[in-house]
């Protein structure tokens, strides 16, 4: 197994590289980087690790912009030091995390989480559930394609389904990808001038909606590119916010 560390802190870094060796004997630490610019440079220009430690705090700012700024396959154990609404963030979204000062115990049963549980986006709703300061609105997406993951940025969203429990992303020139979030969680992460809750199944974003066509009992019969399967109908109710958001 190869590990990456993310630690600021000297002592820290030592301690956590002698944890490692006790936990894991067949672990091997690649490389022990300070910085987030450093991380991006590294993760750039190497293969992925199986499993990244990262500190939250580094020496030039907090190390969750690496994964705001890269697509980053590796799990991720994050060490830090106690904030209660950090580790609510934690526990909510499944992310492993350890407290400082790591005890032995703790890393162990971290380690061998993630080797149970590889969950792909586990990072990304943490990302979500965390405050955002000067980026109030999601601007991309992490999306499965085959075996890979791409990052897509919101603005090639047509519209958000959500259909027996699955929410689908459906871009402007077609292609449909499986999110990992509700209709609820979507309309608080995306920019309202942008995108609206048409109805109970649909979101929609701004350029996707071509015409509108008065409908029986005062509901609106909503046009949209590309079409989807079924007719998306506004209530009555909602029929004037929809004029609003549309006439900005």
């Amino acid at each position: 197994m190869t590990i990456l560390l993310l630690e600021d802190e000297y002592p820290a870094a030592e301690r956590l590289q002698r944890l490692v060796a006790q936990a894991a004997p067949e672990a091997r630490v690649l490389a022990v980087l300070d910085t987030v610019a450093g991380a991006l440079a590294w993760l750039a220009a190497h293969p992925a690790p199986d499993l990244i430690f990262s500190d939250i705090q580094l020496a030039d700012g907090l190390s969750l912009e690496i994964w705001e700024q890269a697509v980053v396959p590796s799990p991720v154990i994050f060490t830090t030091a106690y904030d209660a609404y950090a580790i609510r963030a934690f526990q909510a979204n499944s992310v492993a995390y350890l407290l400082k000062p790591v005890k032995l115990a703790e890393l162990q049963a971290a380690i061998v989480k993630l080797r149970q549980w590889p969950k792909e986006s586990a990072v990304e709703h943490l990302l979500d559930a965390l405050p955002r300061p000067g980026r109030p609105y999601k601007t991309r997406f992490l999306v499965r394609q085959g075996e890979q993951l791409l990052p897509l940025p919101v603005a090639e969203a047509a519209w958000f389904q959500s259909r027996h429990e699955t929410v689908t992303l459906v871009t402007h020139d077609g292609r449909r990808f499986v999110l990992d979030y509700t209709l609820e969680q979507l309309e608080g992460l995306l920019d309202p001038t942008q995108f609206f809750r048409l109805n109970r199944q649909l979101i929609a974003q701004l350029p996707a909606v071509r015409r509108l066509h008065p409908h029986f009992g005062g509901k609106l019969l909503v046009e949209l590119h590309p079409a989807p399967a079924e007719e998306v109908l506004v209530s009555r109710e909602k029929a004037g916010a929809v004029k609003a958001w549309l006439e900005g």
